[in-house]
């Protein structure tokens, strides 16, 4: 299994975490091409090949610069691994949508190729820069429609983008397969609180998540100026727990509107320590208003049994259902409201946890979703429906001949 995805290494890309983590407990090998990072050394079993992560972009220009310097290293890495060890299926993870050329490759050598579409970059792009339908928007359709055609199967996170799959890409629906992306439940359980988290506050209230101009974390401020200075609101700490080019403007924000002694931001944590304040909040915020992303926070608080507060747009309201409160898509006061009746009521609060539990628990927990997931490929690779097990073509040696299969990181000089 080769693996290739841009804008996070893998120690930080929660969704692919689990998908290696699924894949190798299956009996595949697999090798991962990313940004470099210190924690990819973390997950047993996955080969990485990693190159130097290049500087995040901030203009159309950086954009090309960062994408093509991503698609050469990840070129170099595919090559490598054809040759030696090898490969017998290749996963594209989007966004962006840059890596087709290399799926056309692998369809050319016999090797199916899955594309696990997490979102759509021409929404994306328009949620971040406010604009679509220019050139830019056309060439991210045009680069989509071509990942589309280069895939043997389709992965998506969610209704939405399974539609956009049949409708835009013209993907016939046997070829499209759902495939959610929320929390591992034993990673969800037995966590103790830590009052200090809290700030010396009553209640604490949480967003988690990488920090991109989409997720709109200065709607997520304005909301806190709002309950700071307009209703007199004190009491409550806001946690922003994560990392990412929309972070530094988040704190700069925070401090214009005067709310910095109300609000921290410690940063990228591993999944323990961003557990540990999610079992410590007694709200969750979630302020994007794409509504075609199915958010992993939202699914992460709800596993904890907390209740969250969102904008009402399509697919977090699907997610969270009876778990939130929503405000109208870009209502700041509303949006505000809702966090303040939520801290004002604790009976509430536990109701709505608690139905975001039992929807974690019973459908949206990546326990329900391996499955799905996995069975893509055995149907790709054992077309014939002799699947035994979910093995690949080249079935691993015996453990005698191989007692421990090493895990490898492939660094390249600067």
């Amino acid at each position: 299994m080769l693996v290739i995805v841009e804008n996070l290494p893998l120690a930080r890309d929660r969704r692919l975490g689990k998908q290696t983590g699924a894949l190798v407990a299956a009996g595949y090998d697999v090798t991962v091409v990313c940004r470099s990072d210190p924690g990819n050394r973390a997950l047993a079993g996955v080969d990485v090949a990693e190159y130097a992560a290049p500087r995040d972009a901030t203009s159309k220009f950086g954009f090309v610069r960062e994408y093509g310097y991503s698609w050469l290293r990840a070129a170099l890495a595919f090559l490598r691994v054809a040759v030696r060890p090898g490969f017998d299926v290749l996963q594209l993870c989007g966004p962006p949508d840059i890596y087709f050329p290399l799926g056309l490759l692998a369809r050319a050598l016999g090797k199916p190729t899955v594309y696990d579409q997490r979102d759509p970059s021409p929404e994306l792009y328009a949620t971040r820069y406010g604009s679509g339908g220019g050139t830019v928007h056309r060439i991210l359709l045009a680069l989509e429609a071509a990942t589309y055609r280069s895939a043997d199967h389709v992965v998506t996170v969610n209704g939405t983008l399974e539609r956009l799959a049949h409708t835009r890409g013209g993907v016939p629906g046997d070829r499209v397969t759902i495939v959610g992306n929320g929390p591992v439940l034993a990673a969800t359980s037995n966590r103790t609180p830590r009052p200090e988290l809290r700030n010396g506050r009553a209640h604490l209230c949480c967003w988690a998540g990488v920090m991109g101009p989409q997720d709109r974390l200065d709607l997520a401020v304005r909301a806190v100026s709002h309950l700071v200075h307009e209703t007199g609101r004190t009491d409550c700490h806001f946690a922003f727990v994560g990392d990412g080019e929309a972070r530094a403007d988040a704190v700069h924000l925070a401090r214009e509107l005067g709310v910095a002694e109300w609000v921290s931001f410690p940063g990228f944590l591993p999944s323990e320590g961003v557990y540990t304040y999610l079992a410590t909040a007694d709200v969750g915020i979630e302020p994007g208003v794409d509504p075609t992303v199915s958010p992993v926070k939202v699914m992460e608080y709800m596993s904890f049994g907390l209740p969250l507060v969102a904008f009402d747009v399509l697919e977090a309201r699907l997610l969270a259902r009876a778990a939130a409160l929503y405000a109208a898509p870009g209502d700041v006061a509303g949006f505000a409201d809702r966090i303040s009746r939520l801290l004002d009521d604790p009976v509430a609060r536990r109701r709505m946890g608690a139905a975001g539990r039992s929807r974690v628990e019973e459908t949206l927990a990546w326990d329900h979703q391996a499955p799905a997931y996995l069975a893509v490929f055995d149907r790709l690779l054992h077309p014939d429906g002799m699947r035994g097990g979910r093995r690949p073509l080249r079935p691993r040696t015996g453990t005698a001949a191989r007692p421990a299969r090493g895990r490898r990181s492939w660094v390249s000089a600067g």
